[in-house]
């Protein structure tokens, strides 16, 4: 069976079809209000969720199917130190579909590999969150009518968002675009994502200065500084007022650039900007119900033929995963694993490159 762990799971053409069914649900819903019945969703949410959660549910509902889960580590046997790896298993025998969403690098990974049903990766700490990326790719679709030349901000903690990191690959593979990557120095985007888009020649930007960027945006893609992936709590809070969006700001936009954000919000986006017709977060919000019914609707489909996760050849295991919110330094027994990238092993689970 397939599952979707990062989003270049997914080619451009799947892309393309996911967002062409999503627009056909939101025309006709009747015809596929009964089109999971008899499946099951599991949702193992093992860190909070609103609109992830929520939004994975409504769509496994209003398919006409039913959803069974957790929505907190406490409330699972992880409380009791079961691995991520026996919990997929486990629950391979209750459910047709796994969503998970986990608070370590490479969790999705561990639970695809072991998993006998599908399994959607809702967020892997600060690595991956593909459910995400496609509602960001359904909103600009509708936002702007397009995912070619495009000039795209993005905006606040670059460095732990795992939805930028996503958004990045996806937008990467679509002629024109360009990025401006608007962080402090302390939150700037990873190297390993800044290498990828220089090895695809994808033009990009750094800069601190949103007022100075957001003139030539097409999309501003505002996100929160994570108050939980710091571990010094005065770092977070020197930087968690680096950027906010006002009117005053939104002035110097584009009248047509559209500004996105995947929630929560802090303080970031003033409630201000909220009445502006460019403000699309709470419509992108409503789009991942849609694009998640479609995502769902295609791994059913394609759970007896498509082939399981494999691991790629060639991976090195006598190296080391010094992240510390990498899978491998909490479940013991789980191997270290390094694939080549050009001239660096990277783990497979989190990207970090190794220390030997």
């Amino acid at each position: 069976m397939r599952s979707l762990i990062d989003i270049m799971d997914l080619s451009v053409q799947e892309l393309d079809e996911l967002t062409d069914k999503a627009l056909d649900i939101i025309a006709h819903p009747e015809q596929y209000a009964h089109a999971c019945e008899g499946k099951k969703l599991a949702t193992l949410f093992f860190e909070p969720s609103t609109r992830t959660r929520l939004s994975f549910e409504a769509a496994m509902y209003e398919l006409g199917g039913h959803v069974i889960g957790f929505s907190e580590a406490a409330s699972s046997s992880a409380s009791k130190g079961e691995s991520v790896a026996d919990t997929a298993k486990i629950v391979s025998c209750y459910a047709d579909i796994i969503a998970m969403r986990h608070p370590r690098d490479g969790a999705a990974l561990v639970a695809a590999l072991n998993a006998s049903i599908p399994v959607i990766n809702a967020g892997d700490g600060g690595h991956c969150h593909p459910t995400q990326t496609l509602a960001d790719l359904l909103t600009i679709r509708r936002e702007k009518g397009r995912f070619d030349h495009l000039t795209i901000g993005l905006c606040g903690d670059l460095k732990y968002g795992r939805t930028v990191h996503s958004l990045v690959n996806a937008m990467s593979r679509y002629q024109g675009t360009r990025f401006v990557l608007i962080s402090p120095e302390e939150l700037r985007m990873p190297d390993y994502v800044l290498q990828t888009m220089a090895d695809e020649h994808i033009p990009y930007t750094e800069t601190a200065d949103l007022d100075g960027a957001i003139p030539a945006l097409d999309i501003l893609y505002m996100t929160r500084i994570q108050r939980e992936r710091f571990a010094d709590p005065e770092q977070y809070e020197r930087l968690k007022d680096s950027y906010v969006l006002t009117p005053e700001k939104m002035a110097a936009a584009k009248a047509d650039m559209a500004v996105l954000h995947p929630l929560p919000r802090v303080n970031e986006i003033s409630v201000a900007v909220d009445a502006d017709p460019r403000a699309a977060y709470f419509r992108q919000a409503l789009n991942g119900k849609y694009i998640r019914m479609a995502l769902i609707l295609k791994l059913l489909a394609e759970a007896d033929g498509a082939p399981a996760v494999t691991l790629p050849e060639g991976l090195r295991a006598d190296l080391r995963c010094h992240n510390r919110r990498c899978i491998t330094q909490t479940e013991q027994e789980l191997p270290q694993r390094f694939e080549q990238a050009k001239d660096v092993w990277r783990c497979l689970y989190c990207q970090t490159a190794a220390e030997r």
